[in-house]
């Protein structure tokens, strides 16, 4: 599974001031840990970007670029369009595009800044309705899309498709649509890659319990198929996951997505814990905070 960093990001409260007064020092810091931690890409959110976006997205992706090379490259996130030719514009490399929603009146404006810079884009399934209901609402989606892309030139492989996680504490069930999603993508879309923003699943919880979340959807997503996920860039067991070091945490949660009888008590608490997350997460057990503890 290849990793996205999530951290330099506007809503964190060190990087969102360092972004208003173009503080450089907390950007690069940031940016170097999570080229030490093997981040592929370091995601830059900048939000909606309304007041100097554009300014704002040359000055922060030169400040990194300057710094750290173009490896790892960079995940521009923005709203704003202008902001977002401005970044790619002076990104080294083959940067990607997060995101281009299936809303005509804006992949329509996107989808040509993807083709002159020569970036790869994340194909965000979120409709003209918002939120798909299900896996085939998040087909139809795709396919608006994938093919407006390719009708201007992006190939396949060029093109991540995010089907959208939602938090397992509001919207439990479409936790399983998006894993049966995941399971049709390279069948309808051969070649093209996928992503998601992995927190969002634990994003509500309390915060302990947000990584054994996150660890084991990704797990779930991975088996699927899932490319590549946004995800947080100092979760150690997270990274040693997906570098595939962990084999064993991946072995018990196959078990539970295969229905094989498992004798719980057998098992060390560590191990418990992650039966009970993908039990949790497969909507075998209603969501509550207290689910470890049952």
């Amino acid at each position: 599974m290849l990793l996205i960093g999530e951290n330099l990001n506007i809503i964190n409260r060190v990087i969102g001031k360092a972004l208003k007064e173009r503080d450089a020092a907390p950007i690069v810091e940031e940016a170097k840990r999570q080229k030490e931690k093997g981040m592929d890409w370091i995601d830059i959110n900048l939000g909606p970007a309304r007041k100097d976006g554009p300014e704002l997205m040359e000055w922060v992706v030169k400040t990194v670029q300057d710094e750290i090379g173009d490896v790892p490259s960079l995940c521009l996130d923005t709203s704003n369009i202008e902001a977002m030719e401005a970044g790619l514009a002076a990104h080294k490399g083959k940067a990607i595009i997060n995101s281009i929603m299936c809303r005509a009146e804006r992949y329509e404006k996107m989808i040509p800044l993807a083709v002159k810079y020569k970036a790869n884009m994340i194909a965000l399934m979120w409709g003209p309705e918002g939120l798909p209901r299900d896996e085939n609402e998040r087909g139809a989606l795709a396919a608006e899309l994938i093919y407006a892309a390719n009708e201007a030139g992006i190939p396949n492989e060029d093109i991540f498709v995010d089907g959208i996680v939602t938090p397992v504490n509001i919207q439990q069930p479409q936790l399983m649509s998006l894993l049966e999603f995941q399971g049709m993508l390279q069948d309808m879309f051969p070649g093209v890659k996928s992503t998601c923003g992995l927190s969002n699943v634990s994003n509500g919880p309390p915060d302990h319990l947000r990584p054994i979340l996150n660890q084991t959807y990704m797990v779930m997503l991975e088996r699927k198929g899932m490319y590549s996920c946004i995800a947080d860039a100092y979760d150690d067991t997270l990274i040693s996951i997906a570098r595939g070091q962990r084999p064993d945490i991946v072995e018990i949660i196959h078990k539970v997505m295969d229905g094989e009888d498992i004798d719980i008590n057998s098992l060390s608490k560590e191990f418990q814990d992650y039966v009970k997350t993908a039990r949790v997460l497969l909507g075998h057990t209603l969501y509550s905070d207290s689910w470890l503890e049952l």
